[in-house]
């Protein structure tokens, strides 16, 4: 049996077959309905037309202004750029240090990654390192926010629009564009077009082989639930052998090189420390002023509430509404859900595992909306410069609420899943038939 007969849930822990897949179809968990793989015809090829243009998109949408105002004849233009300059000069350099990670740096370079990987692969070929580069690249795709920077831009456009007047730049439709097709090739690219050219070492088929064969299929998995281990990567189930020792720190995965653990190392105790350090950050996050700005000599601090409240009396309580949620009920409830995880865990609850690994689930997706209000500060940082006329200076919140984003992302990453159901008593005693959908 080759090693890619098999697959291992990377939410529940459950070890299951792997069966082939029609164009379109889709292979979910049979316990916990968790997304495992997808079938995309074509799927390199399309990623790599994706990926060339997004690069493209992308060089534009950085190098000519995305926004600029007018006020009493002054024109003030901005790129991205020009944000993170603007936050430096104040004395915010790790609020910069954010934005220009999550903004540039991270998305650039996965860009670059990915292309250097899908041109030799659409020529038939796996180049040397593309398994190291295409980690690198999944591994950065959380961190570039993009689209919750377009966002962002939204919501300063209507703070400016009553007081100012807003032109859009050259870049800003190509930086529209660039959201959507980034979209479309991660779509393309969650098939996994690289994994299945990549070579295995044949020890890891022979112990995968040997390791089906060794019982009946209900033993099997038994015996596979406690040694089996999965690379979180690129999905590859490696048996216990002398070349695949599944034990933590023991060896990285065959075939692409990341570290293999059966379970998280320290998740429980990571994932307290990172909470905590997060609830520290949420109280002045919300409480100290997120920007500062003068007109005419009058001085006005903003904290997140004030914000939403501009916008309800703008009438934009649309928008009021996406911001609440994102900027002050997200943070709250991610806590919130990764407090009771941790608990319940501790407690041995084995009350509605699938519930609880669903809820984690949403906790790991939306918690990057959350940087939305960073980046209206430092939109707004970058075009209210117009000395005595009007400014705007990020406050002491906005560095403050960019930890608790950050924070809040890294503990939902640290937090294992699979620990909900190592907690609950086995009712899948058998390899569970993947849920197949096309």
């Amino acid at each position: 049996m080759a090693p890619d007969a098999l697959i291992q849930c990377h939410a529940c822990g459950l070890l299951q077959r792997n069966p082939p897949l029609p164009a379109g179809g889709a292979v979910r968990c049979g316990r916990c309905a968790t997304m495992l793989r997808r079938h995309i015809p074509e799927g390199a090829e399309r990623a790599l037309a994706l990926i060339l243009a997004g690069l493209i998109l992308f060089v534009i949408a950085n190098g000519f202004p995305l926004l600029s105002i007018r006020l009493q004849g002054q024109t003030v233009e901005m790129t991205l750029f020009t944000g993170i300059e603007t936050l430096y000069r104040q004395g915010m350099w790790p609020l910069s240090l954010v934005v220009f990670f999550t903004g540039i740096l991270a998305p650039g370079i996965r860009l670059v990654l990915l292309l250097s990987v899908l041109i030799p692969l659409g020529m038939n070929r796996v180049g040397r390192g593309s398994a190291t580069r295409f980690r690198y690249a999944a591994a950065l795709a959380p961190w570039g926010m993009l689209d919750v920077f377009l966002l962002g831009l939204l919501v300063s456009v209507v703070k400016l629009a009553d007081q100012t007047v807003v032109i859009p730049g050259t870049s800003l439709f190509a930086f529209v564009v660039l959201i959507f097709v980034l979209a479309a090739a991660q779509v393309a690219l969650s098939g996994d077009p690289l994994w299945s050219r990549l070579p295995v070492p044949a020890v890891v088929r022979r112990c995968a082989r040997e390791g089906v064969a060794k019982a009946h299929p209900w033993a099997f998995a038994t015996w596979a639930r406690g040694f089996a281990c999965s690379c979180h990567v690129c999905k590859l189930v490696t048996m216990p052998g002398p070349a695949t020792d599944p034990r933590p720190g023991r060896r990285p995965c065959p075939r692409c090189g990341a570290g293999l653990h059966r379970r998280k190392p320290e998740s429980l105790q990571r994932t307290w420390a990172l909470v905590i350090a997060a609830g520290l950050c949420y109280l002045p996050a919300n409480l100290l002023p997120i920007m500062t700005s003068t007109r005419l000599g009058e001085t006005q601090a903003d904290t997140i509430l004030s914000g939403v409240i501009f916008l309800l009396r703008e009438g934009m309580w649309p928008l009021a509404l996406v911001v609440l949620v994102a900027s002050v009920l997200v943070p709250l409830t991610k806590l919130a859900i990764l407090v009771y995880l941790l608990v319940s865990v501790h407690r041995r609850s084995t009350r509605r595992p699938g519930d609880r690994t669903r809820l984690y689930r949403i906790t790991e997706a939306v918690g990057r909306w959350s940087m939305v209000d960073i980046y209206v500060v430092t939109v707004l940082a970058a075009l209210v410069r117009l000395g005595n006329l009007a400014t705007v200076e990020a406050g002491p919140g906005a560095v403050f609420f960019a930890a608790v984003v950050v924070i809040t992302l890294f503990a939902a990453r640290a937090f294992d899943p699979r620990l909900i159901w190592d907690r609950c008593e086995q009712t899948h005693d058998g390899i569970g038939a993947a849920e197949r959908t096309a």
